[in-house]
């Protein structure tokens, strides 16, 4: 098993996701901060040239400056020291922003963009250039795919900066690190081998807007040096003629952009995209700002006296030879000249020889040129090959995206719900498998959200509350309101049931109310039952109490029934809980047992002291005996549901 290529201690090195001429992009994740990256690391084989390396990590720092929504981010640099054949190579990375999106290049491909959206498109890109300008930083490889449109539709500008050490190896042009740049939105300067400011970017940018507004780039040929040649000596037909359909308020913004003297362009990118919203608005060009365009006959071929240079000065093919500067359209022709005028044989001789030199060198120019175009069709032909789209069925979102980028396919994701694919896994894709496409095409995957109706777990009876709002959001629903019920069984504080309720189907992304326990139960009503059926009733699940019983002397009830109950009936009580109860039982009774009167036949009867008429077995002590257990009975008084009456 492969270890984990791990920079700087902290990000990971994930699957090839790009590739230019110098360097190699990787999808890595930010173990600090738990986001996904994009690492573009120098070929080992480039870093050998420290001033390769010089260049690139000097950028790097300088890029990592920016900061504007419409540009890609740099969020770190540093080097990874690697043996390489034997010897240890320091390989400097850097740390940026990732773009999940498609290029401007795919949508113009794919005819996806109209006018509003190209002006849009290219407004943005000059916001990033404001800001880039502003801070020193000149991008010099502006081009269609270069600049990224997110799934969210924000545009994104890549590689700033970095253009100058990275190229495209396909189509940039590059010689003894003189001019860089790709050929279909090269600068005059750059063609010339000059230096570049901002204004240089301007000029790629109308190339870009030229491309977006009509479908094609202002110059073409079969080769990025024929292309290079038609940048410094040739002027593109107005947008409006290659595109009829176009408003031809356009044409004098684009021209104006594309001028072949840097100061006759915008004057910045501020200006420019002023120029463009006026346009928009139907404001044309102020006459003062229009540039004079040269017909769209072929520029006359430069020629260039060699033999007027100083013989130690070198011949230099590290960029392109501009047309010359100033073309001497009054210089009378040659035919028109004195034939009489002696001939000058030292002259002559030199002219000739001159001329095979000059042979020699067109001879290796096309060579050269021939080279270069061989080259570009080899690019052309590996860039147009169909791939087949794989089948993703059943992938991983990441294993499937990783997949079609090895293909040279653009990955893109849409979530679709479905009840038999799990959720992240890839549904299908459009275009479908096998299809065959052209390599850069982007491929849709249709990514499960999992069903659409989802059954509320029954399981979740029970749960205490923090499981049933994590098992909830887990199956993507959401939470409604809480509230609380009597349950004996259910502790408190977890779940008795939900509404909807539960085990029922309910729409992904539902609000659900949650019915969580008190941990009470309502005490029920015991009065008159016997010990027994207050027993048996307590005992219930629904109530689950304990009994506790006592008994008293009470004669308003029938004996061996409940006539008192603590707690009182519809109060609530603890789960598991005791109720005390208070069981009647009659009173007492004692019999008085008689006193015998013993009997003298010789004593006088006495006479009674009672009023006649009396009982003479009448007493106030005994009248008390007639009713006992009333004293008893006014002890408990009206609180217990008896009257004193």
């Amino acid at each position: 098993m492969t270890a984990e290529r791990i920079l700087n201690g902290r990000y990971i090195v994930g699957e090839l996701i790009g590739r230019g001429g110098m360097a190699d992009v990787h999808l890595g994740v930010d173990q600090v901060l738990g986001r996904k990256v994009a690492i573009k690391l120098l070929r080992p084989e480039m870093a050998r040239d420290p001033m390769v390396q010089a260049r690139f990590r000097r950028e790097a720092k300088a890029v990592a400056g920016l900061n504007h929504p419409n540009i890609v981010s740099v969020y770190d640099t540093g080097e990874e020291n690697r043996e390489i054949n034997g010897s240890f190579v320091d390989l400097p990375f850097i740390v940026m922003e990732y773009v999940s999106g498609r290029t401007l290049r795919d949508l113009n491909r794919a005819g996806e963009i109209t006018v509003d959206l190209a002006i849009e498109y290219v407004l943005g890109v000059l916001e990033a250039l404001q800001h880039s300008h502003a801070m020193g930083i000149v991008h010099r490889d502006i081009k269609p795919a270069n600049i990224m449109v997110t799934s969210q539709g924000m545009l994104k500008v890549m590689d700033f900066g970095i253009a100058r050490a990275l190229a495209d190896a396909s189509s940039t042009m590059t010689q003894t690190q003189t001019v860089v740049g790709t050929a279909q939105y090269l600068s005059p300067e750059q063609a010339r081998g000059e230096t570049v400011d901002a204004r240089t970017d301007l000029y790629s940018t109308g190339c870009l807007l030229y491309e977006l507004l009509t479908g094609r780039p202002p110059f073409t040929g079969d080769s990025p040096v024929s292309v290079a040649y038609q940048h410094v000596g040739e002027h593109a037909p107005a947008p409006s003629s290659v595109k009829t359909t176009l408003p031809p308020i356009y044409d004098d913004v684009v021209i104006k952009a594309l001028a072949k003297d840097r100061e006759d362009r915008y004057v910045d990118a501020h200006a420019f995209a002023e120029a463009l919203r006026n346009a928009r608005n139907g404001i044309p060009l102020p006459p003062e700002e229009l540039t004079a365009v040269l017909p769209q006959e072929p520029a006359p071929a430069t020629v260039i006296d060699y033999a007027a240079a100083e013989p130690e000065q070198p011949f230099h093919t590290g960029y392109l030879e501009p047309v010359a500067a100033e073309q001497h359209w009054n210089e009378q022709p040659m035919w028109e000249q004195d034939r009489s005028e002696p001939v000058d044989d030292y002259r002559a001789k030199s002219k000739k020889a001159w001329t095979v030199v000059l042979s020699i060198i067109m001879v290796l120019a096309l060579a050269v040129g021939g080279l270069f175009f061989y080259n570009w069709m080899q690019a052309e032909a590996a860039r147009n090959a169909l791939v087949t789209v794989p089948s993703l069925t059943n992938m991983t979102q990441v294993e499937a995206e990783s997949k079609l980028t090895e293909l040279g396919l653009v990955p893109k994701s849409e979530d679709v719900f479905d009840d038999n694919v799990k959720s992240g896994l890839v549904v299908s894709t459009n275009p479908t498998a096998p299809a065959q496409v052209v390599k850069g095409t982007a491929v849709t995957m249709m990514v499960s959200q999992g069903p659409e109706s989802l059954k509320i777990p029954t399981s979740l009876a029970g749960a205490t509350e923090v499981t049933t709002r994590e098992t909830l959001k887990e199956l993507g629903f959401t939470i409604g309101s809480v509230t609380r019920k009597n349950d004996p069984a259910i502790p408190a504080g977890s779940l008795v049931g939900t509404e909807p309720s539960l085990g029922s189907q309910v729409k992904s992304g539902s609000k659900i109310d949650l019915v969580l326990s008190t941990g009470l139960v309502e005490v029920p009503q015991l009065f008159n039952l016997t010990e027994d059926e207050a027993r048996a009733l307590l005992s219930d699940p629904k109530y689950g109490l304990k009994i506790f019983v006592q008994t008293e002397e009470f004669t308003r009830v029938e004996p061996g029934t409940i006539f008192r109950q603590d707690p009182d009936s519809g109060s609530t009580s603890p789960q598991g809980g005791t109720v005390t109860v208070t069981v009647a039982k009659a009173p007492v009774v004692e019999t008085p047992v008689p006193t015998p009167t013993p009997t003298d036949e010789s004593d006088e009867p006495e006479e009674s002291s009672k009023t006649p008429g009396e009982d003479p077995d009448s007493s106030d002590e005994d009248s008390e005996d007639i009713l006992p257990g009333v004293g008893d009975l006014n002890r408990f008084g009206s609180g217990h549901g008896f009257s004193n009456d």
